[in-house]
C-alpha cells in the first residue's frame, strides 16, 4: 500500500503499482527503472562535480604569499633606486661645492671653451690649487720665521737705545761745552759720506724690485752697528768716520 500524500509521479510509488497484487504491469516497471537511473546519474554527476571543486582556501594562501614576495621585492628595488640616486645627488653637490671654492675652476679656459668642466678636470685643478696653498703655506711660515727674528733683534736695540737715552738723563750737561756745532757736523758728514760711497756701489737702478733688495742688503750690511769681540770699538764705514774727524777735531 502507498502512502497518502505521495506523488503519483514518484518512481517509487510506480514500482510499487507495478508489483502490487501480484500482477507486473511491464510499462511502469520500464518508465521507473527509466527514471531512476536518471536519478542515480544526477546524483553521481553532482558528486563528481563537488569532489572536482579545487580547495581555495589553498589557491587563496599561495596568491597572497607570492603577492608579498613580490611586495617585498618591489620595496627593496624603489630602496636601491633611492639610494643610489642620493649617492648621485651627493657626489653632483660636491663637485658643485668643488667649482665655487677652487678659484682655477672659476676661471674661462680657452681650449675648453664655454662647455662645462669634466669631473676629472675639477679634480685636477683642486689638486694643483691644493699644491699651491701648501707652498704658499710653507713660504708663509718662513716670512713668519724671519719676522720674528727682526722683532727679536729690534727689541735688543730697543734696550740698548733706552739705556743711551737714560744715560743721557742722567747727565743732560756732560760733554755740552767740549763739542762744537761744527764738530758734530763733520762728524754727521762723514758718517753720512762713507755711507754714501757704500750705498752708490751697492744699488741697482734697473727696476723697482731690484732696488728694493739692494736697499734691504744694504741696510743690513752697512747700516747695523759692530762691535769687536773684546776692545768694545766699533768698526765700518761710520765708526772709521767719527774716529777720523774725532781725531781732526780735538
Amino acid at each position: 500500500m502507498t502512502e497518502r500524500g505521495a506523488s503519483p509521479e514518484d518512481p517509487w510509488v510506480k514500482v510499487e503499482y507495478a508489483y502490487s497484487d501480484n500482477s507486473l504491469d511491464p510499462g511502469l516497471f520500464v518508465e521507473s527503472t527509466r527514471k531512476g537511473s536518471v536519478v542515480s546519474r544526477a546524483n553521481s554527476i553532482g558528486s563528481t562535480s563537488a569532489s572536482s571543486v579545487p580547495n581555495t582556501d589553498d589557491e587563496d594562501s599561495d596568491y597572497h604569499q607570492e603577492s608579498y614576495k613580490e611586495s617585498y621585492k618591489d620595496r627593496r628595488r624603489r630602496a636601491h633606486t633611492q639610494a643610489e640616486q642620493k649617492r648621485r645627488d651627493a657626489i653632483k653637490r660636491g663637485y658643485d661645492d668643488l667649482q665655487t671654492i677652487v678659484p682655477t675652476c672659476q676661471q674661462q679656459d680657452f681650449s675648453i671653451g664655454s662647455q662645462k668642466l669634466s669631473k676629472a678636470i675639477v679634480l685636477q685643478k683642486t689638486i694643483d690649487y691644493i699644491q699651491f696653498l701648501h707652498k704658499e703655506k710653507k713660504k708663509q711660515e718662513e716670512e713668519v720665521s724671519t719676522l720674528r727674528k727682526d722683532v727679536m733683534a729690534l727689541k735688543i736695540m730697543k734696550v740698548n737705545y733706552e739705556q743711551i737715552v737714560k744715560a743721557h738723563q742722567d747727565n743732560p750737561h756732560e760733554g755740552e761745552d767740549q763739542v762744537s756745532d761744527q764738530v758734530k757736523f763733520n762728524v754727521f758728514q762723514g758718517i753720512m759720506d762713507s755711507l754714501f760711497q757704500s750705498f752708490n756701489a751697492s744699488i741697482s737702478m734697473a727696476s723697482f724690485q731690484e732696488l728694493s733688495a739692494c736697499v734691504f742688503s744694504w741696510i743690513e750690511e752697512h747700516c747695523k752697528p759692530q762691535v769687536r769681540g773684546g776692545g768694545g770699538h766699533c768698526s765700518g764705514p761710520g765708526a772709521q768716520a767719527i774716529s777720523r774727524e774725532a781725531g781732526s777735531s780735538f
